[in-house]
């Protein structure tokens, strides 16, 4: 081959690279339900089969450090979904609120963009009906919590209020908690039909429709898929169970349940090919916090206790803690042609940074100067330097007798608070100890003090949004974590 050949050829895929960097691609984003860091193939777990995931992971970036900032369910969401902390209005806990209508949205800056918008399966930002009847926890505050996905920007809808089972969502022998028994919803009308099977390929089934309809009409779409396992009811059909024959029951609904999030990717990435969207396309994909219960699960399979099943991957806590084991989630990024493949990212990111950087990936100009908690991740995901001056924040008050209630990182550390004066705080260097079993509260005191100053800050500005609001029509909702000796 020619010098001149290598050239032209060199500058043509150069070219397209450019051109489809600038585009307008289809971004996606998936996310598992209480999934550990350990419970995936791509992270080390040499038991669960999650061949799907895992060739994404090889063709894009591995996060390593990838933050839920929400250690359980709602608080993560509407950090997704805002860029911002939850505490700033309200949404610090499951079942206490809504996503305000107010809120700029990744729905709201995509359909801004001309792109068409979809969300299938959990919401669990707000009732899907006021009827106290038909929804699902806290039945009583239904009305006030109506805030339904088809209201907040989303196109095409097929959703449920909360978790349903993880496999026949309508079979209710052993569903005890009202909550989990099934209510598909889609842009307002309750969809019943005799559901059976994998509540995973319940909604990809539509997820893909939305897909290859809007490949079919040549409009760029977002959509947000977000499953139902591994988290409780979990079960898992019989061939998947069988997948894991040598272990205990309860273990393989688990994983069975796992490899049915990882089979619903391969099936969503082969409708991408047969649609031509593949080449220009974002996907995204975590969890929304670390595994439920205590990791040490009864002899006996129950639905309720197979997540206890759940790997933190030698992490400190678990769901409901501020310690890495229930914010530190499995995570990557696949983008082909712009994500050089093999990547590995070391460097802490968050669900907050989600929508930052659909922002600046769309050229989204924001309305108004609300803080925004996240950062864009863009240059990160392209190879560029990416070197922000950030820090990640954390509040909770879910376990205050196990858990710290605030927390930051910054600076290649995490400082956690306890707002108790019986309780020291804790300080651990992010690379050198994830495990956080040395705490260097005692021996860095000076970078102790810096990043406490840094936290007490950002709490007065969240608590700021919480009272007074950063947009007109804000009404005050659930509650801000309680800050004893902390004047905010």
């Amino acid at each position: 081959m020619t010098l001149k050949k290598i050239t032209i050829g060199t500058l043509c895929m150069f070219s397209a690279l450019t051109v489809h960097a600038a585009g307008k691609p289809n971004v996606i984003f998936l996310m598992a339900d209480d999934l550990g860091y350990g419970d995936v193939g791509f992270n080390g777990n040499t038991l669960v089969q999650t061949p799907h995931l895992d060739g994404m992971v090889a063709q894009g970036i591995r996060f390593t450090r990838f933050y839920s900032v929400g250690p359980v369910c709602s608080p993560t969401r509407a950090c997704i979904q805002t860029g911002r902390h939850c505490m700033r209005f309200g949404m610090i806990n499951v079942n206490s609120g809504k996503l305000p209508s107010g809120e700029i949205t990744l729905a709201r800056i995509a359909r801004a963009k001309g792109y068409r918008t979809g969300h299938f399966g959990k919401w669990h930002l707000g009732t899907m009906t006021k009827d106290p009847t038909l929804s699902g926890p806290a039945p009583k505050t239904s009305a006030e919590r109506y805030g339904p996905p088809w209201e907040r920007h989303y196109d095409v809808t097929f959703t449920t209020e909360t978790n349903v089972a993880t496999w026949d969502p309508l079979d209710e022998t052993d569903l005890r908690i009202p909550k989990h028994r099934c209510h598909f919803w889609s842009n307002g009308v309750e969809v019943k039909e005799d559901w059976q099977g994998s509540s995973e390929k319940i909604i990809m089934d539509r997820a893909i429709r939305f897909v290859r309809d809007s490949a079919e009409k040549k409009t760029p779409f977002l959509t947000t898929i977000w499953f139902y396992g591994p988290h409780s009811p979990t079960r898992a059909g019989k061939e998947l169970r069988d997948l894991y024959p040598d272990q205990p029951l309860g273990r393989q609904h688990y994983l069975g349940s796992i490899t049915s999030i990882d089979r619903e990717v391969g099936r969503l990435r082969q409708a991408l090919e047969e649609s031509g969207a593949a080449e220009n396309t974002l996907i995204f994909f975590c969890s929304d916090n670390g595994p439920e219960g205590t990791g040490d699960p009864p002899p006996d399979y129950d639905p309720y206790h197979g997540v206890y099943y759940g790997e933190a991957g030698g992490f400190k806590g678990r769901k409901r803690y501020l310690y890495n084991g229930g914010v530190c989630v499995p995570a990557f990024a696949w983008w082909p042609g712009v994500i050089e493949a093999g990547r590995t990212a070391y460097e802490p990111v968050c669900t907050l940074d989600y929508l930052p950087t659909l922002r600046e990936l769309l050229a989204y100009e924001m309305p108004d100067d609300r803080p925004i908690d996240g950062v864009s991740m863009l240059s990160l995901l392209r190879g560029e330097a990416w070197a922000p001056d950030r820090f990640i924040p954390f509040a909770s008050n879910l376990r205050p007798k196990q858990s710290p209630s605030a927390s930051i990182i910054s600076q290649g550390h995490k400082l956690l608070l306890w707002f108790d004066k019986n309780k020291p705080d804790e300080l651990y260097h992010l690379q050198n100890d994830p495990s956080e079993q040395k705490n260097l509260i005692s021996k860095r005191k000076e970078l102790a003090n810096e990043l406490r100053a840094k936290l007490i800050i950002w709490l007065k500005s969240a608590r700021h949004s919480y009272e007074r609001g950063d947009y007109l029509g804000h009404k005050r909702q659930g509650r801000f974590i309680p800050t004893p000796g902390i004047d905010l």
